[in-house]
């Protein structure tokens, strides 16, 4: 019996998986040991009333910020806490959407969610991986830069006026609610992202549009465009950026030659195929 944990800096799904068999899920927040410390990381799951059922012979964590052994280590103790002496394996989440996505077969694995990733996956291990560098010097595509873009242009009332009044009455909020969430509450980049759906939804508006495109457009560019392979794998997306907006995704990477293998929303369901043998 295994438990699969999937990660970002928004929330985090718990899937209790017994010879292929989905047992339960779960959700809890986010867990990210750039944010969090092994004592911040349990007192979250503590008020989620979170336990490890005792026959879990393995735990796999997937999740934002674990790609340093000492980031691993903060996770690797807090998950240690709720299950002793069970077999804990720490990959970061971009591991895991270069498995979920593309198994065991070579391909360029991209996360479009709360943050942006990518890498070129060899059929077995991440060979290459483009720094994403977070929200405020890259993420580039990801829901936190284009939400930071959105709120920007609607502060710089530089947003059509009748844009700008639908956001006003959507979300109203105040520009020194916006600065006090972005510089000084915790986790700017889950509140930025938080305005990702008006884009969802407002996705025919040639000004809405564009901003998209256009973060794509740098995603691809600054990022997929790294990997000599580019255009001759296919080019994998997973997160709820890429699912949703999927289309305007499409014509972009069409516009730039590249071949868009699998869209996932979320990675779970190709983890638990990855690790149907476990």
């Amino acid at each position: 019996m295994i438990l699969i944990a999937d990660s970002g800096s928004t929330k985090t799904e718990w899937t209790l998986v017994d010879k292929g068999e989905v047992r339960f899920r779960i959700y809890t927040p986010g867990i990210n040991p750039f944010y969090q410390t092994t004592e911040e990381i349990i007192e979250v799951l503590n008020s989620k009333a979170f336990q490890v059922p005792d026959n879990v012979q393995k735990i796999v964590f997937y999740g934002a910020g674990c790609a340093f052994p000492e980031k691993i280590e903060i996770v690797a103790k807090a998950i240690a806490y709720f299950s002793p002496g069970t077999t804990i394996e720490i990959e970061s989440d971009l591991v895991g959407a270069a498995r979920a996505l593309c198994k065991h077969e070579a391909g360029i694995a991209c996360i479009l969610g709360t943050g942006s990733n990518s890498c070129y996956y060899d059929g077995n291990k991440v060979v290459e991986n483009v720094s994403p560098l977070g929200f405020i010097l890259g993420d580039e595509g990801s829901g936190a830069v284009m939400g930071k873009k959105l709120v920007a242009d609607y502060m710089k009332k530089q947003m059509p006026e009748s844009l700008r009044e639908k956001f006003s009455n959507t979300y109203g909020i105040s520009n020194a609610q916006i600065l006090e969430s972005v510089y000084r509450k915790p986790f700017p980049n889950r509140f930025l992202a938080g305005f990702a759906p008006f884009l969802t939804e407002n996705i025919q508006n040639s000004y809405i549009k564009s901003l998209v495109a256009d973060s794509f457009r740098e995603f691809i560019v600054r990022n997929v465009c790294q990997y000599s392979a580019h255009k001759q794998l296919p080019v994998h997306f997973i997160g709820s950026v890429a699912f949703w907006l999927q289309s305007v995704l499409a014509e972009v990477a069409q516009e730039l030659d590249i071949k868009i293998g699998n869209i996932y929303k979320s990675p779970m369901d190709g983890l638990i195929n990855y690790h149907q043998k476990d």
